[in-house]
């Protein structure tokens, strides 16, 4: 067996050892968010406090219109879709402030996902009747088939191109071809269903039109609470001078 016989034999058998680390290994945790405690900013109206120039400085602290709203966008990871999605988060994080937006994989069906597990047992199988398919054969009392001796005749070749049609085969079965949107847990667009990608003007529109109408309650309800909080400081700034 030459050089190049050994390349060809070596190079499935390492991406195959490499694929099933890759596929079975566990996803590594992920990393803990800083916890940041918000500040007030200086010469921001605190509530008690008493000193002349206080009201004047008053600042109104509302949250922003896209606070109490998660959007997640559940696209196919494996279809190179992850920069489509970071594409929207920044459209949505600049169009609605205090939105919440999870970018998440959509995995392809259980089946398809036992079929791409099975892929790689099924290319070594492959693999090793190809090379001793004369041992094989005999021991479940069959005679080697012709087209057997034809592949043989070719083997590194062979090898090469079960090797190539698996991995396309486990590609395919991984992929969903999916990128669907949910605000607050509806579902606002599918791709599966549109078979197209949502633009940043349609998707604009959609989570603007669903915005939680509970929270834009509370914001106002916040903002007449400090409004009179500032107006009772007046009074009594009035009263004392």
């Amino acid at each position: 067996m030459d050089r190049v016989q050994l390349v060809l034999l070596g190079l499935p058998i390492l991406l195959f050892c490499s694929d099933v680390v890759t596929l079975f290994a566990p996803q590594p945790p992920a990393a803990p968010k800083p916890h940041r405690h918000p500040q007030p900013a200086s010469g921001a109206f605190q509530p008690g406090d008493s000193s002349p120039y206080a009201a004047d400085s008053a600042q109104v602290a509302v949250d922003g219109p896209g606070s109490g709203t998660t959007v997640e966008l559940k696209f196919c990871a494996s279809c190179s879709y992850k920069g489509n999605a970071m594409t929207m988060k920044r459209m949505l994080d600049t169009s609605f402030p205090g939105i919440h937006v999870v970018l998440e994989n959509y995995p392809p069906p259980f089946p398809k996902r036992a079929l791409g597990k099975m892929v790689p047992f099924v290319q070594v199988g492959a693999i090793a009747t190809l090379m001793a398919g004369d041992q094989i054969f005999p021991r479940f009392g069959m005679v080697p088939p012709p087209w057997y001796y034809s592949l043989r005749a070719n083997r590194f070749g062979t090898m090469a191109s079960v090797w190539m049609f698996g991995n396309f085969a486990q590609s395919l079965l991984q992929s969903s071809g999916a990128f669907e949107v949910y605000c607050n847990g509806q579902l606002v667009f599918s791709k599966l269903s549109e078979q197209r990608f949502p633009s940043e003007f349609e998707l604009r529109e959609l989570i603007g039109n669903r915005l939680s109408e509970s929270q834009i309650g509370k914001n106002l309800e916040k903002e007449l609470v400090l409004d009179d909080e500032v107006e009772s400081t007046h009074a009594h700034l009035s009263v004392s001078t």
